[in-house]
């Protein structure tokens, strides 16, 4: 619980630098990079997250692998995340970062799960018909599930549209059982 209400402190803290900045968009990829770039690898996850390497030894590698590639203010923020011993909150500060953005930016984000990846006509499509059904601008999340067996379940928020195959069975199935 105490991580979470700090994870949020140091995400509303880097959005609101990011808004005043103008740069909600910008910070919000950097920092984005950084978070999949520390845990999608496990070796360097246990080097930044390890309270036994020395907080120097860290800001050097990370200054070494982000080299011009972060703004001063993403860079300082990962320097006092360093510091401060947080750098295992960083996926949540991460999301929580994405959240607060793209409400300020009146972004929805919707999950769509498909049995195969969209193609790039498809997703677009897909996303036209959201930002109609919805009234606001669409950023899709996109996840693949063999078990839908076809078509697509979009959940946004609380509101789930299931048009897969598999939910159809599941309908048509329960229809022919009520009806015994």
């Amino acid at each position: 619980m105490l991580n979470l209400q700090l994870a949020k402190k140091y995400s509303r803290a880097i959005f609101e630098i990011a808004a005043d900045e103008k740069k909600l968009k910008e910070y919000g990829e950097e920092l984005t990079g950084v978070t999949r770039a520390v845990f999608d690898e496990p070796m360097l996850r246990g080097f930044a997250t390890n309270p036994q390497v020395p907080p120097e030894a860290k800001k050097s590698l990370f200054k070494k692998i982000f080299s011009g590639e972060l703004s001063s203010d993403i860079e300082n923020f990962i320097m006092l995340l360093i510091d401060k011993h947080r750098m295992d909150l960083l996926e949540v500060i991460d999301a929580q970062y994405q959240d607060f953005s793209n409400e300020a930016q009146g972004i929805v984000v919707a999950d769509i799960t498909t049995a195969h990846p969209l193609t790039g006509a498809l997703e677009k499509l897909l996303a036209e018909k959201l930002e109609k059904a919805t009234g606001r601008s669409v950023k899709l999340r996109k996840h693949i599930d063999a078990a839908i067996i076809g078509g697509a379940i979009a959940q946004i928020g609380d509101k789930r549209i299931d048009g897969s195959v598999q939910g159809r069975l599941a309908a048509l199935r329960a229809e022919i059982l009520a009806n015994k």
